[in-house]
């Protein structure tokens, strides 16, 4: 028996079930499709939701009503070799206050929760459902079919929002069928049960706070970098690789996470953790160059299936673009009810507002990240340039010390390379318009 709504959303992630909670709060009626047994139940997520301006519009105590774990107050990037570190932190006042600049969160709480929300302003959540065809009546799209169940899920239209590797964006022809592998990474986390007095005492927190880490230099030479984030009393860790790079390199992540957490320096930092889970996940890190035609006859794409994760170096940015991004796919859908066309052309509404948000301009402004990140030298000579030359300054051993423009010049000498060290730096062209970048 087939069921007719206004508009069907494909994925309850943060991407589906903000586009759905956005319809269902304008007066539409909405189907929230999840493949899961409930939302959330298939993401791994180990890191930071950074803050979410949509959501805090409409739920202006968000801090206080969403199911977070830690604000982070605390944020750290350590350089590592295989025998010494480099550590530089930021904790800042403006982070201690709402609204919040980032949290710790566990996707199936956070997923589940903003999908009920959805549920809550009128949308109908459908579990457990696979969609497999697209719908086309009169040659437009008119809904979706969903594995192992008779009838069809009729709407005038549809918002993929089915993850990095979206099967419907495909089926609308809105994507390439396969991937560039250098436009991929994948993430292994590993979450460790530890004591709430423990991870405070620790890392140095009171109250709610929370740390944030990131490491370059730890994965044994393939592109990528680790991290290390506080939940309530829990930790997550874990590594992020490219794809090829991985490959390449014939190692298994979950060999070079295990490597990374009997690191000395990490080691020190998870000692009484107990192992609860591993887990792994894709994540499209191609940046602006990897974004899909976005929107189509009676479709609209958003969150991860529209590759919306910014992988600067600096940060790791996907939840709060994949929300923003559902926020305004629902907005573009609410007009076009009201104009009562779901053209191609009626719902371009929604890349006006894509390109008028923080989502498309940081990503433009950041076009050049993903390809200075497949520079080798990232993971391997310049942490080791870093540590030996932080380690010169610190060693006290009776002989003079040398000028340290003229000792650093030398270290990258010997480390890196002068040649090498221009052409990453100091070259003209995309080099240095992503130096202008940052």
């Amino acid at each position: 028996m087939s069921k007719t709504y206004q508009a069907i959303v494909i994925g309850a992630g943060p991407a589906g079930s903000s586009a759905a909670l956005t319809m269902a709060r304008a007066g539409l009626d909405v189907a929230l499709v999840e493949r899961g047994s409930f939302p959330g139940e298939k993401n791994m997520f180990g890191g930071v939701l950074h803050r979410l301006p949509s959501l805090e519009e409409i739920f202006p105590d968000f801090w206080q009503r969403a199911p977070l774990e830690r604000h982070i107050v605390k944020k750290g990037v350590t350089f590592m070799t295989a025998d010494s570190s480099f550590n530089t932190t930021i904790e800042a006042g403006n982070f201690d206050r709402p609204p919040f600049n980032g949290y710790t969160i566990f996707r199936p709480r956070f997923d589940r929760w903003l999908a009920q929300e959805a549920v809550k302003a009128g949308a109908t959540l459908i579990t457990r459902a696979t969609v497999d065809e697209l719908v086309h009546k009169n040659g437009k799209l008119a809904g979706v079919t969903v594995q192992g169940r008779d009838g069809e899920l009729l709407a005038p239209v549809v918002i993929a929002a089915d993850g990095v590797l979206s099967f419907i964006a495909r089926k609308a022809g809105l994507r390439q069928p396969t991937f560039n592998p250098a436009q991929m990474a994948v993430g292994v986390k590993a979450l460790l049960d530890m004591p709430r007095e423990m991870i405070d005492d620790r890392f140095g927190l009171v109250r709610e706070q929370g740390f944030a880490n990131e490491f370059v230099g730890c994965t044994d030479g393939v592109r990528g970098g680790g991290f290390l984030y506080t939940n309530y009393d829990s930790l997550s860790i874990g590594l992020v690789f490219h794809l090829a790079s991985l490959r390449t390199s014939g190692k298994t992540p979950y060999d070079l996470l295990n490597a990374f957490m009997e690191q000395p320096q990490v080691a020190k930092m998870i000692c009484g953790g107990k192992l609860q889970e591993y887990s792994a996940h894709l994540i499209p890190e191609g940046g602006y160059d990897m974004i899909p035609e976005l929107v189509g006859d009676g479709i609209l794409v958003a969150g991860d299936a529209a590759a919306f994760c910014n992988a600067t170096g600096l940060n790791l940015e996907g939840i709060n673009l994949a929300s923003h991004s559902g926020v305004l796919a629902g907005k573009a859908v609410v007009e076009a009810h009201r104009n009562r066309d779901f053209s191609k052309q009626g719902l371009s509404h929604y890349k006006k507002l894509l390109e008028e948000s923080y989502v498309i301009k940081d990503l433009k402004l950041y076009r050049k990240a993903p390809h200075m990140l497949h520079n080798d030298r990232i993971y391997n000579e310049y942490p080791e340039l870093m540590c030996s030359f932080m380690e010169y300054i610190y060693r006290i051993d009776g002989a003079p010390k040398e000028n340290l423009s003229r000792l650093f010049l030398k270290s990258a000498r010997e480390k890196v390379g002068l040649g090498n060290l221009m052409a990453d730096g100091l070259a003209p062209g995309e080099h240095y318009e992503y130096r202008r970048n940052f």
